[in-house]
């Protein structure tokens, strides 16, 4: 079974981990783009806020397999 990764702000994505997902705090879109560049390779399911998919809205190459959602504003 793959992980579920959630990636973006502290506030926001903090509580996945409670879930039991791995939490990549990113609070800027520096970090959003390192988070995403450094994610597992058994992930299966990412979660971004929309501040941490804004900062990949520039082109980031998805990652294949992987299954991509955006928290709602």
């Amino acid at each position: 079974m793959g992980l579920l990764v959630a990636i973006g702000e502290a506030v926001r994505v903090e509580g996945f981990a409670l879930g039991g997902a791995t939490v990549l705090v990113a609070e800027d879109p520096a970090a959003v783009r390192r988070a995403w560049e450094s994610l597992p390779s058994d992930v299966a399911v990412v979660v971004l806020t929309p501040k941490a998919a804004a900062a990949l809205a520039d082109g980031s190459v998805p990652v294949e397999g992987v299954l991509t959602a955006i928290m709602p504003p």
